[in-house]
């Protein structure tokens, strides 16, 4: 049994896979938010805003406010305007877009004195990844929105951002900022939302590096489930294990005891 005082969730993998809701998630968001337990969604999702992302978890039968959506784009934004602000060459697809436009924040290659890396799917082109290139080798900072290797897709495991921002770090010789999980500083911007000291939550994902290793590493306690993204394989060869594993969100009541 996980003794937690609040909660942090994984999208992507934990409350749906590929658009599919998770058999009983939505069920225990509901009880979450009936027992007035203080929770919030941190996703290294970077196709959508977080309005978009939270209209879409409406779609799939979840309730959950738009102020309780954490994003890697939210984080990157803070970043840029701790830097002083400037223009910003985005390379993600979706609308994460809109969150980087509604902070204010020029987006184009002109000019640009940052490099934003997300999921761009098939926008990742020779000639985006040569902009990018060529951005940083004339001194653009480089932020990277999450560094997954890979995510659960409609078909089968695909490409995440991780392996092109690898790929643009060693071309430019340079190290990106990660501002995703498994990023301490992501984690922290939703803990201090809800008021709460790390030791006090419980973090719940699908992924063995990112969520569990992440939450770990930030203080929290973590627990992976079976859905989404996980493998055996990865789990057993991982250098950090979880304080619990179940088999889908509709298992976290048992496991969980929340005070």
């Amino acid at each position: 049994m996980i003794d937690a005082k609040a909660v942090l969730l994984d999208i992507e993998g934990v409350l749906h896979v590929a658009g599919v809701p998770v058999p009983g998630g939505a069920a225990a968001v509901n009880a979450l938010q009936e027992a007035g337990v203080p929770f919030r969604c941190v996703s290294n999702t970077t196709r959508r805003s977080r309005a978009s992302l939270a209209a879409r978890l409406r779609e799939l039968g979840y309730e959950i406010p738009e102020a309780f959506i954490f994003t890697p784009a939210l984080a990157a934004v803070r970043e840029i305007e701790q830097r002083g602000g400037g223009r910003c060459f985005l390379l993600a697809t979706g609308d994460v877009h809109a969150d980087f436009s509604a902070a204010g924040i020029p987006l184009g290659a002109d000019g640009a004195r940052f490099v934003v890396v997300g999921d761009a799917g098939d926008d990742f082109t020779y000639e985006s990844m040569n902009r990018a290139l060529r951005l940083l080798l004339g001194g653009a900072a480089f932020i990277a929105l999450e560094k997954d290797r890979y995510w659960r897709g409609a078909a089968d495991f695909m490409l995440s951002a991780g392996p092109y921002v690898a790929a643009l770090e060693y071309a430019a010789g340079t190290g990106a900022h990660l501002v995703g999980k498994p990023s301490k500083a992501f984690f922290t911007l939703a803990l201090d939302d809800m008021g709460v000291a790390p030791e006090e939550a419980v973090m719940i994902g699908d992924d063995i590096a990112t969520d569990i290793g992440g939450a770990k590493d930030a203080g929290m306690q973590a627990v992976l489930v079976r859905t989404g993204k996980y493998r055996e394989e990865a789990v057993q060869n991982a250098k950090v294990a979880p304080d619990a594993i179940i088999d889908s969100m509709a298992a976290l009541g048992e496991m969980v005891g929340l005070r």
